[in-house]
């Protein structure tokens, strides 16, 4: 709304100098540029809200669903569940508007010959969000579509027709489901119907329990590392231990002559072999001798030195009111620096696909999250076209933004061509280590001004950090046109805005800095990084205000009926149940802490001590609005997550880079929360301040960090500035 307001104020002043001055043109592309901050500002405030519609087909419920002659439906899924529980509360959203029993339903992964095809990816928190629309609309289409063809077959008014739990009646007869569409070929597809209000749902809202849940528990083969096709063969691919460096001279001579090789393939691009077991195969690719060509030395202090505020292409991204240091009045002038690491993802699951190239056609199976994607890449490697190419998705064994990257998918279709049978090739773990998409770094610099009354009158963040959205699948060329327009990575600015529109002069400039190795989607992309400088500091400045830090918040938040009220409840709640206190209690002390991200709203309150000069949390109370919450018993697992996965982040997780080299590469050195490092408590608070579902799998991540570095604050004195946070 923000956007459409400042351009068509502009827009009208342009319209009437263009009509009156005669010089169009010329004068149309300077304004474009003079007001390019503006408008740049526009999108970067409408991305911490905005919610993208579902791009996919939404025409043909066919293509979505599948009744079959036991009255089952199957619901082919264009997201991909990769541990989230999308899968259940999908099954949910189609229960409802198809009135049949949960137990009627069931959930797969649409496999691109379907057609359902979402063309971008499952990630961003959109999985429910972006579907809850567009999914029910099929659903109730195709429930008008069932009864329309029953009551031809029943010789009724569709009028006169009931419907109950998949089974149609009218004129003292019944069919199922299942019998209505037994040999129908001409369906023709009416108008949506209007969908079903809240007070009709069954299973809408309801705590419904997960239905992939039994498969998970008996080890079913379900994930990318289960797949199988007959005759499979295995293969190993070369990928560099350095990074900036390109590989040059195979010698495959050795690898050749190993045990069970039956190809060493070289292609653009790579170097792998095919062999008979995955053993042989990464026997025989170690064997590969080759050359590193190193452009440049890097160490972990280069990448510091890098990843400095001032470095980069400079964008700000929110400008309201004057400068800190141009503010008049008395008052006093705080300034902080914080960073954040390079990150790995470190999923359980490594990357890797099973391909069979046969006849000029690709099936592939693999854990990704852009099904859609990976089919167009495999096909322009190939010279196919898409159509050829049936990607067919399985359940991801941990996402997190790393399966939106599937060259393996590429590698592993080319050496089945090669070799005329199917090939399985996965990443080892010291490879997915080594050639992770990383989370980016980050530096942050904050600024504040407080009156003498302890009012904050000027607020400014200045971070910086490399790509995630850029240069990944989703947007993979770099220095393109967006970017150029941008000047600001869209992911990496996540939460970096001031939410605090209570505050007069107030502004977030962003310093986008290119990296010399890859670096892509973590979860919740910047919002970590950010929420930690920023919460942190207002936690700072709260306490040389002297106020309590909750209602120091609340008194910078705006009570705007939207976005700011949102906020302010989701920061009353939790601190009302939490029984939030910034006084330390014997060993124990609390830290609060909030942030938005798409949307959604989130605070914490973390209960803290100190074990062994180690930061232990104990107890975490989180106050979520993320709209209606259409499996509430999903979305506070989700939570749970978000705070144990932050938890890892803010205490245990960094990788180093020495003489080209990341590290560790292998679980333990790469240091990570344990079950004993997680809370015995969490508690979630549950807010519907939207009337649709938001995002839910990223927000509650954001505050984790600052919550427990402001409770170490208030026990130590000591504020830390550097995630991972230690005490020494």
């Amino acid at each position: 709304m923000a956007e459409e307001i400042k351009t068509r104020k502009k827009g009208i002043r342009r319209r009437k100098f263009l009509k009156y001055s005669g010089v169009g043109l010329g004068l149309m592309i300077g304004g474009v540029y003079l007001t390019r901050h503006m408008w740049r500002r526009a999108i970067f405030e409408g991305a911490e809200t905005m919610l993208p519609p579902y791009g996919g087909e939404t025409g043909q419920p066919m293509i979505w669903f599948q009744v079959t002659p036991d009255n089952k439906i199957k619901l082919l899924s264009p997201k991909v569940e990769m541990g989230q529980g999308t899968f259940t509360s999908l099954a949910q959203m189609a229960a409802d508007e198809l009135e049949v029993d949960m137990d009627r339903i069931e959930v797969v992964h649409a496999d691109t010959d379907s057609g359902n095809i979402d063309p971008m990816s499952t990630g961003g928190s959109l999985s429910v969000a972006g579907l809850w629309q567009p999914l029910r609309e099929m659903a109730a289409t195709l429930r008008e579509m069932l009864k329309t063809k029953a009551a031809e077959k029943l010789g009724v008014a569709v009028s006169a027709l009931s419907l109950a739990n998949g089974v149609i009646t009218g004129g003292g007869k019944s069919m199922t489901y299942g019998e209505v569409v037994e040999g129908v070929t001409d369906w023709e597809i009416p108008d949506v119907p209007p969908l079903k209000d809240r007070k009709d749902h069954k299973y809408i809202g309801k705590p419904i329990p997960r239905i992939d849940l039994h498969d998970k528990v008996v080890g079913a083969p379900i994930f990318g590392m289960d797949a199988s096709m007959p005759g499979m063969l295995y293969g190993s691919v070369v990928r560099s231990r350095l990074i900036d460096t390109d590989m040059s001279n195979f010698d495959v001579s050795e690898a050749e002559k190993m045990p069970g090789v039956v190809k060493v393939v070289k292609s653009d691009g790579f170097v792998g072999v095919v062999a008979k077991s995955f053993t042989e195969a990464d026997n025989a690719r170690r064997k590969i001798k080759f050359d590193y060509n190193i452009k440049k030395d890097w160490n972990l202090s280069d990448i510091e030195e890098a990843i400095k505020v001032g470095n980069g292409r400079k964008a700000v991204i929110q400008k309201e009111g004057e400068a800190v240091e141009d503010i008049d009045g008395e008052g006093e002038v705080l300034e902080m620096e914080f960073r954040s690491p390079i990150g790995a993802h470190a999923q359980i699951e490594p990357n890797g696909a099973l391909a069979h190239y046969e006849d000029g056609k690709v099936t592939l199976m693999l854990s990704t999250q852009v099904v859609g994607i990976t089919r167009n890449e495999v096909a322009d490697a190939l010279g196919i076209d898409a159509e050829d190419v049936n990607v067919i998705p399985t359940y991801l064994g941990g996402g997190f933004g790393r399966r939106l990257h599937t060259p393996n998918a590429i590698q592993a279709a080319i050496m089945s061509k090669e070799v005329g049978k199917p090939v399985k090739c996965f990443f080892d773990r010291k490879q997915e280590f080594q050639n992770d998409t990383f989370r980016p770094p980050t530096h942050h610099i904050m600024r504040g001004k407080l009156s003498p009354e302890g009012k904050i009158v000027g607020l400014e963040h200045n971070f910086a950090s490399g790509d995630t959205m850029f240069n990944s699948a989703i947007l993979p060329v770099s220095s393109g046109t967006l970017e150029n327009m941008l000047s600001a990575d869209i992911g990496s600015i996540r939460g970096g805005a001031i939410m605090y529109r209570g505050i007069e002069n107030h502004r977030a400039t962003y310093y986008h800095v290119d990296l010399p190795f890859a670096t892509s989607f973590w979860r919740s992309l910047g919002l970590l990084a950010n929420a930690f400088a920023i919460e942190s500091f207002i936690d700072e400045l709260a306490i040389k205000a002297g106020k309590n830090p909750v209602d120091f918040r609340l008194d910078h938040l705006l009570d705007d009926g939207a976005y700011g009220t949102r906020i302010r409840n989701v920061v009353k709640a939790c601190a009302e149940k939490s029984g939030y206190t910034d006084k330390p209690s014997g060993d124990r002390a609390m830290g609060f802490a909030a942030s938005i991200d798409a949307g959604s709203p989130c605070a914490h309150a973390v209960e803290v001590s100190i074990v062994d000069n180690e930061i232990k949390v104990h107890k975490v109370v989180a106050a979520f609005d993320c709209g209606i919450a259409v499996n509430p018993d999903q979305v506070r697992a989700q939570v749970e997550g978000c705070i144990c996965m932050g938890i890892s982040a803010s205490l245990f997780e960094k990788m180093d880079l020495k003489d080209n080299k990341l590290y560790p590469t292998i679980y333990g050195p790469y240091q990570m929360a344990l079950m004993k490092d997680s809370p015995k408590e969490i508690e979630t608070i549950l807010i519907e301040g939207a009337d649709v579902p938001l995002p839910v799998g990223e927000p509650p991540l954001g505050p984790i960090g600052a919550a427990i570095g402001n409770a170490v604050r208030r026990l130590t004195g000591k504020r830390l500035t550097e995630l991972p946070m230690k005490l020494t």
